[in-house]
């Protein structure tokens, strides 16, 4: 049985029905911004390994700091001891967080980043004795996750985990942002989001949202404004604002965090994905001294959470050669900032025109993203197939044909997913 056959029958892959599974590609090499398949065949990476690898693979600096502290040490628990490469990490996050993020909970993907955001909101109202203030509010069409509280606060309607709404603690849900990045804002936006919180905020223990970008949950990008004024809605009814960055921070949409865009800091904040540059699994909450220590007043006097790969000094090391190879290497002939404009420009070019086939609803790019939804659902295998035929490896899903590449894609790279997708969607009309 070879290995396609074997994944086939006994590996369940995600989001993948066990009865008639999607078909797996098997890689056998990744190199730059390409994967090698067992056939042979290279193709650009389109998805950056779900958006993670933005240096692309195999990067000579970060396998440098992987091997440097393999050789001293990869792991040891973070309770009651610490080491240099968390450290230096906590002081690289600090360094480039929005202002007023000072303490840093380190844990092991982008879902308990959430859950532990989740917990500090909550636990930090409880110990200033306002234990009523236990309910989430977030706008429609977010996702946050996977694990349990996670999905209590993606959309319950429209989002993937409708099929645990009965299980799932239900919080307050706003309307999803309208207003696209680009347009003219109307404050008529915010209305539904204030109505909430007039009438709620006393149960309310944080609003968290997506900044920006809502992504797995429709890959819609957002008013500015929109992410200021829930800022200042939060400030005047006295809750917590929790901002996921796990798929939008470190450059993605072109600021270093899409909080940026608005110029606003959150009271936690969640990281994860490209934390250390696709290598090995590992997240990040970071939140404000005022949170900190309110979590830790009267019972039970400690933050009660603690997960077994806490602070990996193995993926602490890769993060810092990530983060220093996204500050300060040369992108293209210029910085990074200026590297995503290249990337977001070449995007524009090659998938706007795609807004004029009958099948598109709407083409949308911002930073080092392009989606182009469409007006029914895609079949993905057979979509998938045509993108490997033209050379290139996207992941589509629902209605959504979106590319969020690694930063070191070239020019020619970026043409060829672009033209990979106009090429099925051209053929598929």
């Amino acid at each position: 049985m070879n290995n396609i056959e074997f994944d086939k029958q006994h590996i369940w892959h995600p989001y993948t029905s066990s009865i008639s599974p999607l078909p797996c590609y098997e890689v056998i090499g990744a190199n730059g911004a390409e994967l090698t398949f067992a056939s042979g065949q290279h193709v650009v990476d389109g998805m950056s390994s779900w958006w993670a690898s933005i240096h692309g693979y195999n990067h000579p600096r970060l396998n440098a700091a992987a091997h440097a502290q393999i050789d001293a040490f990869s792991h040891v628990m973070f309770g009651g001891l610490t080491h240099q490469p968390a450290v230096d990490l906590c002081k690289n996050l600090l360094s480039i967080a929005p202002a007023g993020l000072n303490r840093v909970f380190l844990a092991d993907s982008g879902s308990v980043s959430i859950e532990v955001a989740i917990k500090m909101a909550i636990q930090y109202w409880a110990c200033q004795g306002r234990q009523e203030k236990a309910k989430l509010l977030t706008p429609r069409g977010g996702y946050h996750g996977d694990t349990f509280a996670a999905m209590s606060v993606c959309d319950p309607v429209n989002g993937m985990h409708g099929l645990f709404r009965k299980t799932l603690i239900e919080h307050y849900f706003a309307p999803a942002p309208q207003i696209g990045f680009d347009s003219t804002w109307h404050p008529d936006e915010i209305a539904p989001m204030r109505d909430i919180l007039e009438q709620h905020h006393h149960q309310i223990a944080a609003l968290i949202l997506e900044p920006i970008v809502q992504g797995a949950g429709g890959m819609r990008m957002y008013h500015p404004e929109y992410l200021k004024q829930c800022r200042l809605l939060c400030d005047e009814f006295d809750v917590l604002l929790i901002c996921d960055e796990i798929a939008t921070g470190f450059g993605r949409t072109g600021e270093l965090f899409a909080c940026d865009h608005a110029d606003i800091s959150p009271d936690i904040l969640c990281l994860g994905k490209a934390l250390t540059g696709g290598y090995l699994t590992m997240a990040a909450t970071l939140c404000s001294e005022q949170v900190a220590l309110g979590v830790c007043e009267g019972e039970p006097g400690v933050f009660m959470h603690g997960p077994t790969f806490m602070g990996n000094p193995l993926a602490c090391a890769i993060a810092n050669a990530s983060i220093d190879v996204l500050l300060n290497s040369t992108w293209q002939n210029g910085n990074w900032q200026a590297n995503i404009k290249r990337i977001e420009t070449k995007l524009k070019q090659g998938l706007m025109p795609l807004a004029a086939l009958e099948s598109v609803a709407d083409v949308r790019c911002l930073g080092a993203i392009g989606v182009v939804e469409l007006k029914q659902a895609v079949n993905v295998a057979d979509i998938q197939h045509d993108f490997i035929s033209q050379g290139a490896w996207i992941r589509p899903f629902g209605k959504l044909v979106y590319v969020m590449p690694p930063f070191i894609c070239s020019n020619q790279q970026i043409e060829c997913l672009s033209q990979a997708i106009r090429y099925a969607l051209t053929k598929h009309a």
